[in-house]
């Protein structure tokens, strides 16, 4: 009867260190104990212990002899094994480290993420309503809680909680609210970009607008085409601008909602009222964006003189070789160093490409009401070229401007308790639809304007698309790949099979 007994709590061991393990099993993948995980450790740990004692004595008798010792030396080993394996996934845990291998860092925060999540002054609850749970959004906002204490993010079954989900008008499954206050957003998807957006509409006081001087030839806004700025219009509506196209002759004037007008590529100079209304809104404090193109003729000389600068009449040639390495030629010059200044603070080792660009210079007049930055500049191996003849250019010791070359400044001036502010750049193509997603191009247009608006918590670099990188094979390529790896490298490796097993039969 005894041994029955040791013979049945022998199973009754295994069968409890089972159901032991798997309520751990369970716990470390819901991470709640919940009624069902508790009661499977402790239903498990008590049967296991039980059998334990009932067994004391077989073991004791067992462990005497040589194969027990041999017995007891592995279980220990494979104890030792088991918390090493616990105390390295208990630091795992504790101690949190994700490594991003992708080339355009896809699963790492970007730094104008991880600004607005430190700079939140409000609590914000983020709500995922949804039976499952979704857990590329889960990894994300425990990012972001790590960040910063005020995210509050919940999961929750519109079915359980149907109270909830008619408090906030949830009308299918999926959806996802960003909440501040009595200011609720609904992004529409649930993209680092989608939740940071919809952060900062929650938690802006007002929207500020940008607006696009239009009338005299300027690159269109919303232009969809690869000389328009409809993807520049689109990541500044992303980042809570209202972007809107003026003309001044039928406004009279800038608009006074108008954070920052911008002039993109004028190709014809404006008419000297429309010059004296943007100096106007200058002298009022206004804040302006000039993208100067060579070979035409702005204007804009009269308002530049008065800020001390000047557009040179020439085309910026790079001779260093280094476009070659991105694929652009000595007219696409290249500026990979920049000033120190809050809308380049975050580009170190970010480069930036000008496709036909002009310089910029000061005047030397002194004005202790003014600062002007040497904002980019090119390498030595560049320089302004005043005769560019079918193509070819030559430096010109006394006619051209030696390198490096000055491409944009920025240039502030106080107005009462307000402040002027005023950037020039010598080209208004490298932020069209196709150069635009061009190394730091982008970041450099968009940070341009925060800095003008004021913005200046949103000057960072943004998150990155994934890289296309889809195989396209011709028919013939087809073939070939199909023939090598399909059939011969199978029927090589058989065949060099069958030759060894032959030689060693």
């Amino acid at each position: 009867m005894r041994n029955l007994l040791q013979k049945y709590s022998q199973t009754a061991g295994l069968i409890g260190a089972a159901i032991l393990l798997a309520g751990l099993i369970r716990y470390s993948i819901e991470e709640v104990w919940g009624k069902v995980n508790l009661g499977m450790v402790i239903a498990g740990g008590v049967v296991l212990l039980l059998s334990l004692i009932l067994n004391l004595g077989n073991a004791r008798t067992s462990l005497q002899s040589r194969s027990g010792k041999g017995t007891a030396n592995l279980t220990g080993l494979l104890l030792a094994v088991i918390a090493i394996l616990v105390a390295v996934n208990y630091l795992g845990y504790r101690y949190h480290k994700r490594f991003d291998l992708t080339a355009e860092g896809l699963y790492t925060l970007s730094d104008q993420t991880r600004k607005t999540l430190a700079g939140l002054k409000t609590d914000i609850s983020i709500l995922h309503f949804d039976k499952t749970d979704n857990q590329q959004l889960t990894d994300q906002m425990k990012e972001f809680k790590s960040l910063s204490r005020r995210i509050n993010f919940q999961r929750i079954d519109p079915q359980e909680k149907p109270d909830l989900a008619r408090k906030y008008s949830v009308r299918q499954m999926g959806e996802t609210l960003v909440i501040a206050g009595d200011r609720i957003e609904r992004p529409t998807a649930t993209t680092e970009q989608d939740l940071v957006n919809a952060l900062m509409k929650v938690t802006r006081e007002q929207l500020k607008s940008i607006c696009f001087l239009t009338g005299h030839g300027e690159k269109e806004m919303a232009g969809a085409d690869a000389e328009g700025y409809q993807s520049m219009d689109k990541a500044l509506q992303r980042e809570n601008y209202v972007t809107r196209a003026i003309n001044l002759v039928s406004e009279n004037r800038v608009p006074a909602e108008c954070s920052v007008l911008v002039i993109a590529g004028p190709r014809k100079a404006p008419f000297p009222q429309e010059e004296k209304m943007i100096e106007d809104y200058l002298r009022e404090a206004g804040k302006v964006l000039l993208l100067l193109d060579p070979e035409t003729d702005p204007g804009m000389a009269a308002l530049l003189k008065d800020w001390n600068l000047q557009v040179r009449n020439d085309t910026v040639v790079d001779a260093s070789g280094v476009g070659r390495l991105f694929g652009t030629g000595p007219a696409v010059p290249l500026v990979s160093e920049y000033a120190t200044h809050p809308i380049t603070r975050d580009m170190r080792g970010t480069a930036t490409f000008f496709p036909l660009a002009r310089s910029i210079g000061k005047i030397e007049e002194s004005n202790s009401n003014q600062v002007i930055t040497e904002l980019l500049k090119t390498s030595e191996q560049s320089w302004g070229e005043t005769e560019l003849v079918a193509g070819e250019a030559r430096f010109d010791e006394g006619k051209d401007q030696k390198g490096p070359v000055t491409l944009g400044v920025t240039a502030t001036r106080t107005v009462g308790e307000k402040e002027a502010r005023l950037v020039v750049i010598g080209d208004s193509d490298f932020a069209d639809n196709n150069y635009a997603r061009l190394a730091g191009n982008g970041d450099l247009f968009l940070n341009t304007v925060n800095w003008l608006a004021q913005e200046e918590d949103l000057i960072s670099i943004r998150p990155k698309s994934p890289t296309n990188r889809t195989v396209t094979m011709t028919s013939s390529q087809q073939r070939t790949f199909f023939l090598f790896i399909v059939l011969l490298m199978p029927l090589a490796a058989i065949g060099s099979g069958a030759y060894i097993w032959w030689k060693r039969r």
